[in-house]
């Protein structure tokens, strides 16, 4: 098999059906784009559940008088709820946090954005008790048990929060994804209307080397090459929409990423979805074409 001919052949293909190829590249770049969005925020969401899956805790909430006027928990209910928190079943540790705390506490976590710290008072901030579970998953039992006794203001669990966090995730990737399915669709029918147009206008001369001995395989793979070609290059456009995406939303919501509140999405998670998007684009491509091939074409 003469290798320059064949490339001669994909070039030629290329370069007489260039709308055609400009919307099949365009159309997979978007496809690819999308899935890459969506593989992105699996990555997110696996950051987030472990970076605060094993620091979730049970927040209870004292009431102003108890903060105010209790700063060392040595008076009641104060200590009572301490010494009732300490024994209660599953809980590993217990961590009381005076306003004066909890306000720099406020302040270490937000030090990103001091338009925000400005505006925080320490009392505004309660004092709080914060609870470590054994078993993150039956923060309930301290929510029900301790909700609406002397003292107490609130009972937070941050795992349901996480949780919400996690299902909003969810959700933007899946319909991210299935806006992908929708554009694949669409990237398989051009490209199997791209090989069926390719094929016909090189019909004389496809038909001439067939009778002069060459194989099927011969004729079929400058329409394979072509097919893949411009599904590389579709998945190389995408990635760099998806680099674009990455270095925008790390220049808007970099104060976020830089207290940790939520994890850093940045060009190494680009890079690291890149491979995948490559494969899926030479996967899709090759098959779409082989199969155009076998069942709409005759060549």
């Amino acid at each position: 098999m003469r290798t320059s001919f064949v490339f001669s052949e994909v070039v030629t293909g290329l370069r007489r059906n260039v709308t055609m190829t400009i919307a099949m590249i365009l159309t997979t770049a978007i496809s690819l784009f999308m899935l890459g969005v969506g593989l992105l925020i699996v990555r997110m969401v696996d950051k987030v559940q472990d970076n605060y899956q094993s620091k979730l805790e049970v927040s209870v909430l004292l009431t102003n008088d108890v903060s105010a006027s209790d700063k060392d928990c040595a008076q009641q209910p104060c200590a009572g709820l301490r010494s009732a928190l300490e024994t209660t079943s599953g809980v590993e540790t217990v961590v009381y946090e005076n306003r004066e705390k909890g306000y720099e506490r406020f302040k270490q976590i937000f030090e990103a954005q001091p338009e925000l710290v400005k505006l925080a008072r320490p009392e505004a901030i309660p004092a709080t008790f914060r609870v470590k579970l054994e078993d993150p998953e039956r923060a309930d039992v301290i929510v029900q048990a301790f909700s609406g006794k002397a003292g107490v203001k609130a009972v937070n669990d941050q795992g349901e929060f996480l949780g919400r966090l996690i299902d909003l995730f969810n959700g933007g990737r899946n319909i991210v994804l299935g806006f992908a399915l929708i554009q694949t669709v669409a990237a398989l029918l051009l490209i199997s209307n791209t090989i069926q147009v390719s094929a016909f206008t090189r019909r004389t001369e496809v038909g001439i080397m067939r009778l002069v001995g060459a194989t099927r395989w011969y004729t079929q793979l400058p329409f394979l090459i072509e097919a893949v070609v411009a599904g590389v290059i579709g998945a190389v456009v995408g990635i760099g929409l998806l680099l674009a995406l990455a270095f925008g939303a790390t220049r808007v919501s970099g104060n976020l990423m830089d207290s940790q509140i939520l994890p850093s999405m940045g060009m190494l998670d680009v890079v690291v979805v890149s491979p995948i998007l490559l494969g899926v684009a030479v996967l899709i491509s090759a098959l779409t074409g082989y199969v155009t091939l076998r069942l709409y074409v005759r060549i």
